[in-house]
């Protein structure tokens, strides 16, 4: 069913890079508190003496009914300290990702004038890699230990999918997510051409926030996936109108073509060699061509509706 990407093609790819984007926005006037408290280095450094002082300073760290032996414990567990010093190999040095949080706040502050930066806390979660980033309010947590590197040997046992994105480039990523989600508005609409454009909506923001990260780094993908889904969008596409796919309400259609996999499901026998969620790369493609096509401002796209979105965003494949 589908085609496969020459070696010509991969490079003819790489001009995409080159295309200034509208989003590329002025943000150097935009001014960001940035406050991060590296409380990995803190806690694994800490001792009996320390620790109340540390309790007191991140009381929402550490929970009542959790008797100080059991930090301690955990600060001298041998697979604990393994997981520390693996993390600071990588992260002793913060400068690179202070930058680059102070560009997404700016960036997030230049749609959202009211935005105020949150105070930042880095820890280790023993890679609890569904919450690498926890937006709340004020606070935004950092599992550091989640982006050790996709090749580092405490990721061993995950499937390639997974820790293709535990990557230091994917932590400003994750950040932005977590924000986004606390901006992005519930949908009540389950049709599948709806579900693929809100999450299109949520990488459209990304597009906004982190102009300079390439598609593959937010997408989650290799940059061989980012050109399979290019060179196949027009197959793709056909499959979805030919199965009359796109105003169906099948909840099994989030699975097989939104949630994180390894593959897209299409019940074909080479569906093991194309990119996991495949609909939101979609729903991105379509939100960028309604923003493309109307004169419409980030708020106001958030909140129109995803159907109408699709409708005047007159979407075509590349091809």
């Amino acid at each position: 069913m589908f085609k496969y990407v020459s070696f010509l093609i991969l490079l003819l790819t790489f001009v995409n890079c080159t295309k200034k984007d509208k989003l590329d926005v002025d943000v150097s006037d935009i001014s960001v508190d940035l406050d991060i408290h590296r409380f990995d280095q803190l806690f694994y450094t800490a001792n009996a003496e320390k620790l109340p002082e540390l309790k007191v300073k991140y009381p929402y760290l550490f929970p009542e009914q959790t008797p100080d032996s059991i930090w301690l414990q955990k600060i001298e567990d041998k697979d604990e300290r393994e997981l520390y010093t693996e993390t600071q190999n990588v992260f002793s040095d913060f400068s690179d990702q202070e930058k680059q949080l102070k560009n997404l706040f700016k960036h997030i502050k230049y749609y959202y004038p009211e935005f105020t930066s949150p105070k930042v806390i880095t820890l280790i979660s023993n890679v609890d890699y569904e919450a690498k980033t926890v937006y709340a309010d004020s606070l935004l947590l950092v599992s550091l230990d989640v982006f050790l590197g996709s090749d580092s040997k405490i990721y061993e046992s995950f499937p390639n999918y997974i820790k293709q994105n535990f990557t230091k480039n994917h932590l400003i990523v994750d950040v932005a997510k977590a924000i986004t989600d606390v901006q992005l508005l519930f949908s009540t609409d389950r049709t599948f051409v709806s579900r693929m454009v809100q999450q299109g909506k949520k990488m459209y923001l990304l597009d906004a926030y982190l102009p300079k990260v390439n598609d593959a780094v937010k997408m989650g993908y290799t940059q061989e996936q980012i050109d399979w889904a290019e060179y196949n969008d027009e197959e793709v596409w056909k499959y979805f109108i030919t199965n009359k796919l796109l105003f169906s309400t099948e909840q099994e259609l989030s699975r097989r073509f939104l949630d994180n996999a390894p593959f897209s499901k299409f019940y074909q026998a080479n569906d093991n060699e194309t990119p996991g969620r495949i609909g939101v790369w979609f729903g991105w493609q379509i939100v960028r061509a309604y923003m493309k096509n109307t004169n419409t401002s980030l708020q106001e796209m958030l909140k129109a509706e995803n159907e109408e979105i699709f409708k005047k965003s007159k979407y075509k494949p590349s091809k």
